[in-house]
């Protein structure tokens, strides 16, 4: 799957409704919050559910795709820019 096609599928199940920084942060802090759940279960030797890091991950991924396009960027180009980044980052270290 392309990033658009990803895009396109993202608005047949949310429609046009964009959400604002605040809102996308908040979603994304309820995501990160499920996956330190999971690591705190795991940690404490409790049963935890494979899929459901897997899960959490995937929402990461596909809703920052809408997320970015929530607030006017391009996916690509946000990807691009954290690509770079972390290229950065790795060649100073």
């Amino acid at each position: 799957m392309t990033i658009q096609e990803l895009l396109h599928e993202a608005r047949k199940i949310w429609g046009t409704k964009r959400m604002s920084l605040e809102e996308i942060v908040i979603a994304n802090g309820v995501a990160v919050g499920d996956i330190h759940r999971y690591v705190r279960d795991k940690s404490e030797g409790k049963i935890v559910d494979e899929a459901e890091l897997q899960k959490e991950l995937g929402n990461i991924i596909f809703s920052a795709i809408r997320w970015c396009d929530d607030l006017g960027y391009k996916p690509e180009e946000c990807i691009a820019l954290a690509k770079q980044a972390q290229t950065d980052y790795q060649g100073r270290h």
